[in-house]
């Protein structure tokens, strides 16, 4: 599939505590992608996501955004291998 785009970001500001997380899963469910997301050190999110490309890309402009809650000061994006291992989005500890 030419057109399956994945995606590997780490997200600083306010995004812990304040249900990024969980928001984040429900809208990458709702656009149909997989991956997972994550809390790691120094209170930033890190996400992987995959699926269709234009669809990949509306939800990396709601990580600039992130829930009410948060404040995103910042987005690092790097791009990454799609794996086929993942067909939910899920939250990992």
């Amino acid at each position: 599939m030419s057109d399956v785009r994945a995606t590997r970001c780490q997200i600083s500001g306010r995004v812990q505590g304040v249900g990024f997380r969980y928001t984040a899963r429900e809208r990458g469910t709702d656009l149909g992608l997989s991956g997972w997301v994550r809390n790691i050190s120094g209170g930033r999110v890190e996400v992987f996501a995959q699926g269709p490309a234009p669809l990949v890309e509306v939800f990396l402009t709601w990580l600039h955004d992130g829930p009410t809650a948060a404040r995103v000061d910042r987005v690092d994006e790097v791009p990454a291998v799609p794996d086929p291992r993942f067909t939910v989005f899920e939250v990992r500890a």
